[in-house]
Protein backbone atom coordinates (compact mmCIF):
# COMPACT_ATOMS: atom_id res chain seq x y z
CA UNK A 1 0.00 0.00 0.00
CA UNK A 2 1.40 3.38 -0.79
CA UNK A 3 1.75 6.31 1.30
CA UNK A 4 -0.53 8.11 -0.79
CA UNK A 5 -3.43 5.37 -0.75
CA UNK A 6 -2.76 5.01 3.42
CA UNK A 7 -3.92 8.49 3.96
CA UNK A 8 -7.11 8.32 1.92
CA UNK A 9 -8.22 5.23 3.46
CA UNK A 10 -7.48 7.55 6.40
CA UNK A 11 -9.17 10.18 5.07
CA UNK A 12 -12.36 8.50 4.59
CA UNK A 13 -12.50 6.41 8.01
CA UNK A 14 -12.50 10.41 9.26
CA UNK A 15 -14.96 11.30 7.03
CA UNK A 16 -17.24 8.01 8.00
CA UNK A 17 -16.81 8.97 11.67
CA UNK A 18 -18.05 12.50 11.21
CA UNK A 19 -20.64 11.10 9.17
CA UNK A 20 -21.96 9.14 11.76
CA UNK A 21 -21.12 11.30 14.57
CA UNK A 22 -23.30 13.95 13.16
CA UNK A 23 -26.03 11.06 12.06
CA UNK A 24 -24.70 11.26 8.51
CA UNK A 25 -24.79 14.58 5.97
CA UNK A 26 -27.85 13.41 3.97
CA UNK A 27 -30.22 12.13 7.33
CA UNK A 28 -31.08 11.51 10.96
CA UNK A 29 -30.44 7.63 11.08
CA UNK A 30 -26.52 6.52 10.36
CA UNK A 31 -28.33 2.90 10.46
CA UNK A 32 -29.63 3.39 6.67
CA UNK A 33 -27.01 6.31 5.62
CA UNK A 34 -23.17 5.45 4.46
CA UNK A 35 -21.63 2.10 6.49
CA UNK A 36 -25.28 1.65 8.20
CA UNK A 37 -26.95 1.10 4.93
CA UNK A 38 -24.61 -2.41 4.76
CA UNK A 39 -25.87 -4.17 7.48
CA UNK A 40 -26.63 -7.42 5.65
CA UNK A 41 -22.68 -7.81 4.65
CA UNK A 42 -21.22 -11.16 5.93
CA UNK A 43 -17.71 -11.24 7.66
CA UNK A 44 -15.30 -11.43 5.42
CA UNK A 45 -17.56 -10.05 2.33
CA UNK A 46 -15.26 -6.46 2.29
CA UNK A 47 -12.42 -5.11 4.21
CA UNK A 48 -13.52 -2.60 7.10
CA UNK A 49 -11.60 0.35 5.04
CA UNK A 50 -13.78 -0.27 2.44
CA UNK A 51 -16.91 -0.33 4.08
CA UNK A 52 -15.93 2.96 5.96
CA UNK A 53 -15.19 4.78 3.21
CA UNK A 54 -19.04 4.29 2.34
CA UNK A 55 -21.04 7.96 2.04
CA UNK A 56 -23.90 7.11 0.23
CA UNK A 57 -27.47 6.92 0.76
CA UNK A 58 -28.12 3.25 0.18
CA UNK A 59 -26.86 -0.76 -0.82
CA UNK A 60 -27.19 -0.98 -4.59
CA UNK A 61 -25.99 -4.11 -4.60
CA UNK A 62 -29.10 -5.27 -2.92
CA UNK A 63 -31.12 -3.09 -5.14
CA UNK A 64 -30.17 -4.54 -8.34
CA UNK A 65 -30.38 -7.88 -7.77
CA UNK A 66 -27.08 -9.33 -8.95
CA UNK A 67 -27.19 -12.66 -10.38
CA UNK A 68 -23.96 -15.57 -11.30
CA UNK A 69 -22.45 -14.41 -14.72
CA UNK A 70 -23.66 -10.86 -14.85
CA UNK A 71 -21.67 -7.78 -15.93
CA UNK A 72 -22.11 -5.33 -13.98
CA UNK A 73 -21.16 -1.01 -14.32
CA UNK A 74 -20.64 0.74 -10.69
CA UNK A 75 -20.66 4.62 -11.79
CA UNK A 76 -18.89 6.66 -9.00
CA UNK A 77 -17.65 3.33 -8.06
CA UNK A 78 -15.36 5.27 -4.86
CA UNK A 79 -13.34 3.28 -2.67
CA UNK A 80 -14.92 -0.18 -3.97
CA UNK A 81 -17.11 -1.16 -1.50
CA UNK A 82 -20.15 -2.01 -4.04
CA UNK A 83 -17.65 -3.09 -7.01
CA UNK A 84 -16.40 -6.15 -4.50
CA UNK A 85 -19.86 -6.92 -3.33
CA UNK A 86 -20.96 -7.04 -6.88
CA UNK A 87 -17.72 -9.20 -7.56
CA UNK A 88 -19.12 -11.73 -5.14
CA UNK A 89 -22.79 -11.74 -6.49
CA UNK A 90 -21.84 -12.36 -9.96
CA UNK A 91 -18.89 -14.83 -9.29
CA UNK A 92 -16.41 -15.67 -11.27
CA UNK A 93 -17.90 -15.98 -14.41
CA UNK A 94 -19.33 -12.11 -14.35
CA UNK A 95 -17.22 -9.04 -14.72
CA UNK A 96 -17.82 -5.62 -12.54
CA UNK A 97 -16.52 -2.49 -14.05
CA UNK A 98 -15.94 0.33 -11.84
CA UNK A 99 -15.88 4.51 -13.02
CA UNK A 100 -14.42 6.97 -11.14
CA UNK A 101 -12.74 10.20 -12.35
CA UNK A 102 -10.46 10.79 -9.44
CA UNK A 103 -7.25 8.78 -9.95
CA UNK A 104 -6.24 9.10 -6.26
CA UNK A 105 -9.77 7.15 -5.49
CA UNK A 106 -9.00 4.71 -7.94
CA UNK A 107 -5.88 3.86 -6.38
CA UNK A 108 -7.67 3.24 -2.76
CA UNK A 109 -10.53 1.18 -4.54
CA UNK A 110 -7.49 -0.80 -6.50
CA UNK A 111 -5.80 -1.41 -2.42
CA UNK A 112 -9.45 -2.50 -1.56
CA UNK A 113 -10.52 -5.05 -4.03
CA UNK A 114 -6.47 -6.27 -3.78
CA UNK A 115 -7.19 -7.06 -0.17
CA UNK A 116 -10.71 -8.65 -0.85
CA UNK A 117 -8.98 -10.96 -3.58
CA UNK A 118 -11.67 -10.79 -6.10
CA UNK A 119 -10.08 -11.03 -9.76
CA UNK A 120 -13.31 -10.14 -11.98
CA UNK A 121 -13.09 -6.08 -11.00
CA UNK A 122 -11.63 -3.84 -13.56
CA UNK A 123 -11.47 0.26 -12.63
CA UNK A 124 -12.25 2.72 -15.26
CA UNK A 125 -10.78 6.61 -15.01
CA UNK A 126 -13.76 8.55 -16.70
CA UNK A 127 -16.79 10.60 -15.95
CA UNK A 128 -20.34 9.14 -15.39
CA UNK A 129 -21.14 11.88 -18.30
CA UNK A 130 -19.04 10.03 -20.83
CA UNK A 131 -18.57 6.40 -20.07
CA UNK A 132 -15.59 4.57 -21.34
CA UNK A 133 -17.19 1.28 -22.64
CA UNK A 134 -19.02 0.39 -26.00
CA UNK A 135 -22.72 0.35 -26.36
CA UNK A 136 -24.50 -2.51 -24.94
CA UNK A 137 -21.52 -3.76 -23.16
CA UNK A 138 -23.33 -4.58 -19.26
CA UNK A 139 -26.09 -6.33 -17.91
CA UNK A 140 -26.47 -3.87 -14.72
CA UNK A 141 -25.44 -0.15 -14.11
CA UNK A 142 -25.33 0.23 -9.87
CA UNK A 143 -24.43 3.49 -8.45
CA UNK A 144 -24.37 5.29 -5.06
CA UNK A 145 -25.98 8.56 -4.10
CA UNK A 146 -23.49 10.08 -7.34
CA UNK A 147 -26.44 10.83 -9.94
CA UNK A 148 -27.63 13.88 -7.87
CA UNK A 149 -24.34 15.26 -8.38
CA UNK A 150 -23.93 15.41 -12.26
CA UNK A 151 -24.07 19.04 -13.94
CA UNK A 152 -25.33 17.22 -17.10
CA UNK A 153 -27.72 14.65 -16.12
CA UNK A 154 -28.95 13.99 -19.53
CA UNK A 155 -26.15 12.82 -20.54
CA UNK A 156 -25.79 10.67 -17.79
CA UNK A 157 -28.64 8.60 -18.12
CA UNK A 158 -28.10 8.49 -22.24
CA UNK A 159 -24.98 7.09 -21.71
CA UNK A 160 -26.77 4.34 -19.14
CA UNK A 161 -29.03 3.23 -21.79
CA UNK A 162 -26.23 3.66 -24.23
CA UNK A 163 -24.06 1.07 -22.42
CA UNK A 164 -26.64 -1.11 -21.28
CA UNK A 165 -26.88 -4.36 -23.18
CA UNK A 166 -30.72 -5.22 -24.57
CA UNK A 167 -32.61 -6.56 -21.28
CA UNK A 168 -30.24 -4.73 -19.26
CA UNK A 169 -31.23 -2.88 -15.88
CA UNK A 170 -30.65 -0.30 -13.31
CA UNK A 171 -30.44 -0.36 -10.10
CA UNK A 172 -28.98 2.69 -8.01
CA UNK A 173 -29.90 4.64 -5.28
CA UNK A 174 -29.93 8.54 -4.86
CA UNK A 175 -31.25 11.17 -3.35
CA UNK A 176 -34.10 12.57 -4.91
CA UNK A 177 -36.57 15.27 -4.42
CA UNK A 178 -40.33 15.81 -4.03
CA UNK A 179 -42.37 17.17 -7.02
CA UNK A 180 -43.26 20.25 -5.54
CA UNK A 181 -39.72 21.48 -4.16
CA UNK A 182 -38.07 24.07 -7.01
CA UNK A 183 -34.67 24.00 -7.64
CA UNK A 184 -34.05 27.23 -5.47
CA UNK A 185 -35.97 25.11 -2.49
CA UNK A 186 -33.17 21.99 -3.34
CA UNK A 187 -30.51 24.47 -3.50
CA UNK A 188 -31.38 25.93 0.01
CA UNK A 189 -31.45 22.30 1.26
CA UNK A 190 -28.11 21.32 -0.66
CA UNK A 191 -26.45 24.28 1.33
CA UNK A 192 -27.19 22.21 4.85
CA UNK A 193 -26.48 18.92 3.22
CA UNK A 194 -23.87 19.35 0.76
CA UNK A 195 -24.79 15.81 -0.40
CA UNK A 196 -28.33 16.36 -1.89
CA UNK A 197 -27.27 19.02 -3.90
CA UNK A 198 -28.20 19.25 -7.30
CA UNK A 199 -31.11 16.54 -6.63
CA UNK A 200 -33.64 15.81 -9.37
CA UNK A 201 -37.43 15.44 -8.76
CA UNK A 202 -39.40 12.48 -8.88
CA UNK A 203 -41.19 13.62 -11.97
CA UNK A 204 -37.75 14.65 -13.63
CA UNK A 205 -35.92 11.63 -12.55
CA UNK A 206 -38.90 9.39 -13.99
CA UNK A 207 -38.85 11.92 -17.60
CA UNK A 208 -34.99 11.61 -18.03
CA UNK A 209 -34.90 7.56 -17.33
CA UNK A 210 -38.01 7.74 -20.20
CA UNK A 211 -36.27 10.10 -22.46
CA UNK A 212 -33.25 7.83 -22.43
CA UNK A 213 -36.27 5.21 -23.64
CA UNK A 214 -35.83 3.07 -20.39
CA UNK A 215 -39.13 1.55 -19.04
CA UNK A 216 -40.53 0.23 -16.48
CA UNK A 217 -39.05 2.78 -14.41
CA UNK A 218 -39.87 3.51 -10.55
CA UNK A 219 -38.43 5.55 -8.32
CA UNK A 220 -39.27 4.72 -4.42
CA UNK A 221 -37.94 6.70 -1.29
CA UNK A 222 -36.85 5.76 1.52
CA UNK A 223 -35.49 7.55 4.11
CA UNK A 224 -35.71 11.78 4.83
CA UNK A 225 -32.97 12.90 3.27
CA UNK A 226 -34.02 16.88 4.04
CA UNK A 227 -37.65 18.52 4.34
CA UNK A 228 -39.11 17.31 1.00
CA UNK A 229 -36.00 14.98 -0.14
CA UNK A 230 -35.72 11.40 0.19
CA UNK A 231 -32.94 8.55 -0.16
CA UNK A 232 -34.30 6.58 -3.02
CA UNK A 233 -34.68 3.06 -4.62
CA UNK A 234 -34.61 3.28 -8.48
CA UNK A 235 -34.86 0.59 -10.88
CA UNK A 236 -35.32 0.80 -14.82
CA UNK A 237 -35.12 -1.45 -18.12
CA UNK A 238 -33.73 -1.29 -21.24
CA UNK A 239 -36.04 -3.22 -23.56
CA UNK A 240 -35.16 -6.35 -25.57
CA UNK A 241 -33.42 -9.24 -24.60
CA UNK A 242 -34.72 -12.80 -23.86
CA UNK A 243 -36.17 -11.89 -20.32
Amino acid sequence: MTDTTAEIQDYYRGKAAEAAEAKSCCAPDPTRFGPGAYGDIGPGEASDAALLASLGCGNPTAVAELRDGETVLDLGSGAGLDLILSARRVGPDGQVFGLDFLEEMLAVARQNIEDAEVGNVILLKGTIEQIPLPAATVDVIISNCVINLSVDKPAVFAEMARVLAPGGRLGITDVVAEDHLTPADRAERGGVSQCIAGALSKAEYLSLLAEAGLTDAEVVFTQDAADGMHSAIIRARKPGGCC
